[in-house]
């Protein structure tokens, strides 16, 4: 039996302006509060280049404010989710601060955030959501929910030592991935701001399109962050659901997983094929949005491969360099 590589016909884009937002990021972290040794450890990490390749037309001020809210979205995943059991009373609180800060625009505290990090939510959200419409807002706050209330469930697993089977850790990976949240910026970072209207932004074809996009980039990420995760994840991640509920090896395991990614893909490319005709005004926002799904997943997997918050696994190494999904 011969499993298939990881292939990704999806050609990769970034933005011209990606390395001097990194260089900017530095700064702006300092300037809220975040300590000198843990900015140099986010600038490593290329977030503004991961916010490049999902956002490569976004003009540099709006580069600047989605890197900013991407970073901090993975300082939130470092607080919440570095533990293979951690304590639920403080991820219920971090929630609840996050929920209470944007809820409120940074008026009244919130206990269960530091204030560098209440200070980079606010400092980010607000200009991001300040020019948008209010169907536009309610988007990105429902996705934000959602994968808060992800967050929670998958601590509350943890605490109780509950381990998800994979038809139940596919969905609830598709709220802590937080893809949603980045779909639904889409319309804020692109070079012309056009909203899909919400008849057809909850079609199914593009419903279908988005959890596809948010399985291909989850299940790269599961498979890339592998090694961390079997210490730190409590079997949240979908190879260790796979070898559990199959009964296999974890080779076996990383293999079935490589092949299901691979399975999603094909159907991801024939959904973009297709997606209907509504008129043409509204195509052009819908063409838009398909494409800022497909640079999502393009660029997690070429983001992944260069920054070093991922270490490969040899297993999964031996598979990218066969299929070389970013060249």
């Amino acid at each position: 039996m011969v499993t298939p590589g990881l292939f990704c016909p999806i050609p990769p884009r970034i933005s011209p302006h990606a390395d001097d937002v990194q260089d900017w990021l530095t700064g702006w972290l300092i300037a809220r509060g975040v300590p000198d040794e843990t900015a140099r450890r986010l600038h490593g990490s290329g977030f503004a280049r991961y916010a490049g390749r999902l956002y490569p037309d976004a003009s540099v001020p709006d580069l600047r404010l989605v890197t900013a809210l991407f970073t901090w979205f993975f300082l939130l995943d470092d607080t919440v989710d570095g533990h293979a059991a951690p304590p639920l009373e403080r991820v219920r609180a971090t929630v609840e601060g996050v929920f209470a800060t944007i809820d409120s625009d940074g008026r009244h505290p919130a206990p269960g955030l530091t204030e560098s990090m209440r200070a980079m939510l606010l400092d980010s959200w607000r200009p991001i959501t300040e020019g948008l419409s209010e169907v536009s807002v309610d988007r990105i706050g429902d996705a934000l929910r959602h994968h808060l209330d992800g967050i929670l469930v998958e601590a509350s697993n943890k605490w109780v030592g509950r381990r998800p089977g994979i038809v139940e850790y596919i969905q609830l990976r598709r709220a802590t991935s937080a893809a949603y949240v980045s779909y639904a910026l889409i319309e804020f970072a692109g070079a012309v701001r056009m909203r899909v209207p919400e008849a057809v932004y909850h079609h199914p074809v593009l419903r279908e399109i988005s959890a596809a996009g948010n399985d291909l980039l989850s299940w790269f990420n599961d498979l890339v962050s592998l090694e961390r995760d079997e210490h730190t994840s409590a079997g949240h991640n979908l190879v260790l659901a796979t070898a559990r509920e199959r009964g296999l090896s974890r080779d076996a395991a990383t293999r079935e997983v490589i092949g299901r990614w691979q399975d999603r893909m094909t159907r991801f490319v024939e959904l973009r094929a297709a997606v209907p005709a509504f008129g043409a005004r509204i195509d052009a926002a819908v063409r838009r949005y398909v494409e800022g799904v497909a640079d999502s997943v393009r660029g997690t997997i070429d983001w992944s491969l260069e920054s070093p918050r991922y270490p490969l696994p040899p297993a999964v190494e031996a598979w990218i360099s066969r299929a070389d999904p970013a060249g």
